[in-house]
């Protein structure tokens, strides 16, 4: 997976994927939500980092009472709907006035009439699955480059010859 142009967004539907990605909704299941909506925004700057690519999560409040609010956090912006606002409503929100903006946009969720809106507004979908498939694929692809600049650096040492080796030790010991 290469570096994305910062021109592309992917707007994520929080709770959607937390239900869809076995280790969120694991977590979700044990009562844990605060620390699945944790989990995905500290993966989802991860993604955000290696691939350029900007991401929004929205998190639907539409039974519990509020005004909406927006937070950053790992530079991902995070948005927590208000009341009688469903997730849905404010990703078309975001789609159309990103639109606008001539960018790449993407929406994860794997919400079936939610597509539907979206793809007629322009953006691209990518289900639950793809995006946990971009994460893992991002995820191996760093491990790789670690170990690859981890072995770069101890190939570059200078290999001595027995003889001066002794005469470092010797000076080492000294």
């Amino acid at each position: 997976m290469a570096k994305r142009k910062a021109k592309q967004l992917l707007i994520v539907d929080g709770y959607n994927i937390i239900g869809a990605w076995p280790e969120l909704r694991v977590l979700k299941d044990q009562e844990r939500m605060a620390e699945a909506r944790d989990l995905l925004i500290s993966q989802m700057a991860e993604y955000q980092s290696y691939t350029g690519t900007k991401v929004i999560i929205v998190f639907d409040a539409y039974n519990v009472p509020g005004i909406g609010r927006q937070m950053e956090d790992f530079l991902v912006e995070i948005y927590f709907t208000k009341k009688k606002e469903t997730a849905d409503e404010k990703i078309e929100q975001l789609v159309s006035e990103f639109n606008q903006k001539n960018r790449q946009i993407y929406v994860a969720t794997s919400d079936y009439t939610s597509q539907r809106v979206i793809f007629g507004q322009g953006a691209l979908r990518k289900s639950a699955r793809e995006l946990l498939l971009d994460m893992e694929n991002a995820g191996k692809e760093i491990k790789q480059q670690v170990q690859k600049t981890h072995e770069e650096r101890f190939s570059k040492r200078v290999v001595l010859n027995d003889e001066i080796a002794k005469i470092f030790e010797k000076w080492r010991r000294e």
